[in-house]
């Protein structure tokens, strides 16, 4: 064999071994990708799941609180309203990577949120219904759920942020490009809740 050959056979196998390290790398970076999106799904379940919960025991409540509170219709009207709202939303896993649904989403949820704060400000006027059973074991059952969507949006936004951190790295964000990945959205607070709250007696 002459020494050009063994040459261009050693610079072939060379550049073979480069290219094989290359595709392997990337292999292993998209499969990264892949399991940490799946991440952000499963977290967004979970949230689903926490806001499904909450969107279940509201009938029960406003049915408890609506013998009780008969003259305070606008409010119970509002609870309903605004889970009906969210009941009508269509929640698909592309919510993730659509900035003007998951807004829409959100602000659904939020809105719920503030009905039932009025809901318990009224609650407070109807001492008989403060101390019935019923609505009692509802109350606590509420407050818990509302504090697992707390967790479980926290928990959400800390995997959006591995997420979003590792798409947007170099050159990981080739690799993400390609797949097709996209940025996904983080939970907000809700508008003025940076401002405490005023409190007047």
């Amino acid at each position: 064999m002459s020494k050009g050959l063994i040459i261009t056979l050693s610079i072939i196998g060379g550049l073979l071994l480069v290219l094989l390290l290359t595709v392997g790398w990337g292999v292993g970076v998209y499969n990264k990708i892949v399991a940490k999106n799946e991440g952000v799904k499963s977290a967004w379940s979970q949230v689903e799941n926490q806001y499904q919960r909450r969107y279940d025991l509201i009938p029960n409540l406003v049915e408890t609180v609506k013998g009780f509170a008969k003259q305070e219709k606008e409010v119970l009207i509002g609870v309903t309203e605004a889970r009906a709202s969210v009941g009508q939303m269509k929640v698909t896993p592309e919510v993730l990577n659509n900035p003007q649904a998951f807004q829409n989403f959100q602000k659904a949820q939020d809105g719920l949120s503030s009905a039932l704060s009025r809901l318990m400000v009224v609650v407070e006027k109807y001492p008989e219904l403060k101390s019935n059973q019923n609505f009692l074991e509802l109350q606590s059952q509420l407050e818990g759920t509302e504090n697992r969507i707390a967790v479980e949006r926290r928990r959400f936004n800390e995997i959006v942020q591995d997420f979003n951190s590792m798409i947007k790295s170099f050159p990981t964000k080739i690799i993400a490009s390609f797949g097709g990945f996209h940025e996904a959205q983080y939970f907000q607070s809700v508008e003025g809740s940076d401002k405490a709250p005023q409190v007047k007696f």
